[in-house]
């Protein structure tokens, strides 16, 4: 229900008004023209759902990774149904987030740019800092001389900063009518100067293809456009991706069934075999260690045709499991298999009552450090999914997002958090103590961590690539 609230921008009104009025497509429609097929894997879709500043679903701007002939591209489009597709912190920061995905997997990126701007009101968390607007423009010269192509276009408003996206890029496009670019427009000009000027003489179309060049395609029609960037795609002479497998098992189990198996309730932690067997092809699986440390599942297999290294939460973190993991990790990183981390962290155990369990709880420390610093620094592709709870630091060792996996998903029932609301300590009775206060106060702080451990709090924060459905997986 949120994702299909999310497609709808800024509602049927401003779609509307836009597509109506505006003559212009909407964002959604313009990259189907763009893409090889409709599969776009979309990144962070519910970001900026339940911010402090309102109804800013998807931060008006869409982020994606798709194919244009062929070669699979990162698209970052503004939605200008939403707020006139003006710019806010969170919408600074899934674009950043984009540009990262780029770099880091060297993937041509696409920008349609159509927005009204930064959110002057908010400058103070969108212009200054090192992760705040500026670092675009800093990326897409990065990426330049990383010589990962970058294409735009204009097609619609393109005002102040975000003027400087298509011009920065290789090669833009800008619409007829609809694509204008501009530091300040007209209001601007005439507030400065007195001066009535339309859109058009200052910074339309043809303005910019025969003038002053800041764009390098003229396009007639939005059609022509997008058409006009295929056909850019197809001459970058950038080095593809190897040919993907086309012939593969489906796993003997259905992937459907990840629905029931998604744990409602984080008591206990599911077997998480049960999880693998409908996610690998012919659902093998050849497990590492299989009678050592068993509350981690480590193993190699194949999905979709393509050999990875599966590291799975089976319950506590325990000492052998964190020796196991470290080993099979390494082992990875060694053989260049990308890895494949599934978290769904138990119930931690009762606090050391003794020495002999400080002892053992020492050890543990020391063997889940060990595993921290394997993951840290495999040199290999590595994708997260949390399937159940992630608390504490079993979240760094199976690589949550401070360990950098190229990319993170969560199931909708996903628990993110420091630690498990459900296990805080009772108040000890005491004259000294005001227990009712503190009872209160212990409450207060256990609904806080409920609300905030949420998978819908994480994903609108930009915690994680997204909130995906248990049965979609194997295809994200």
């Amino acid at each position: 229900e949120l994702l299909e609230m999310v497609r709808k921008g800024g509602g049927e009104n401003a779609i509307l008004r836009h597509t109506q009025r505006n003559k212009k497509l909407f964002v959604r429609e313009r990259l189907k023209m763009l893409l090889d097929d409709e599969s776009l894997l979309e990144l962070s879709p519910l970001a900026g759902l339940d911010m402090p500043y309102g109804d800013v679903p998807a931060a008006g701007c869409l982020t994606g990774i798709g194919k244009i002939c062929g070669i699979w591209c990162v698209f970052i489009a503004n939605d200008a149904t939403v707020k006139g597709g003006t710019i806010y912190p969170i919408g600074v920061k899934k674009q950043l987030r984009a540009q990262e995905i780029a770099m880091q997997n060297r993937l041509p990126s696409v920008y349609l740019v159509d927005s009204g701007g930064a959110f002057l009101p908010l400058q103070s968390e969108l212009f200054p800092d090192k992760s705040h607007g500026g670092r675009l423009f800093y990326n897409e010269a990065i990426m330049s001389a990383m010589k990962i192509p970058q294409v735009a276009v204009v097609c619609g408003s393109c005002v102040a900063g975000g003027a400087y996206v298509p011009t920065m890029a290789e090669e833009a496009v800008i619409i007829d009518k609809i694509g204008t670019l501009f530091l300040a427009g007209p209001p601007l000009v005439k507030a400065a100067t007195g001066e009535d000027v339309s859109p058009e003489d200052l910074g339309g179309a043809k303005l910019h293809s025969k003038v002053s060049g800041c764009s390098d395609h003229f396009a007639a029609s939005e059609e022509e456009a997008y058409e006009c960037i295929r056909n850019i795609i197809s001459t970058l002479n950038y080095e593809p991706l190897p040919e993907e497998v086309t012939e593969y098992d489906s796993p003997v189990y259905s992937s459907e069934e990840l629905l029931g198996l998604a744990p409602h309730s984080y008591n206990y932690s599911l077997p998480v075999k049960l999880i693998l067997s409908r996610l690998m092809d012919g659902s093998r699986f050849q497990e590492f260690k299989a009678d050592y440390g068993t509350t981690l599942v480590t193993g190699f297999g194949h999905v979709e045709g393509r050999l990875v290294g599966i590291v799975a939460s089976n319950g506590e973190l325990s000492h052998d499991a964190s020796l196991k993991g470290s080993l099979f990790v390494q082992l990875c990183s060694q053989r260049r298999i990308p890895i494949l981390f599934f978290q769904n962290t138990a119930p931690h155990a009762a606090e050391p009552t003794s020495l002999s369990q400080a002892e053992a709880h020492a050890n543990k420390l020391k063997a889940q450090a060990s595993m921290m610093s394997a993951v840290a620094c495999a040199a290999v592709p590595k994708i997260t999914i949390v399937i159940g709870g992630c608390y504490g630091s079993e979240s760094y060792v199976m690589c949550g997002r401070s360990f950098s996996p190229n990319f993170l998903f969560l199931w909708p029932n996903a628990r993110v958090a420091l630690v498990d609301s459900r296990h805080f300590f009772t108040m000890p009775k005491s004259e000294e103590n005001d227990c009712e206060g503190d009872g209160l106060e212990l409450n207060h702080l256990k609904k806080q961590l409920e609300e905030e451990s949420s998978a819908f709090y994480s994903s609108a924060r930009l915690w994680d690539d997204g909130v995906i459905l248990p049965q979609n997986t194997r295809k994200v």
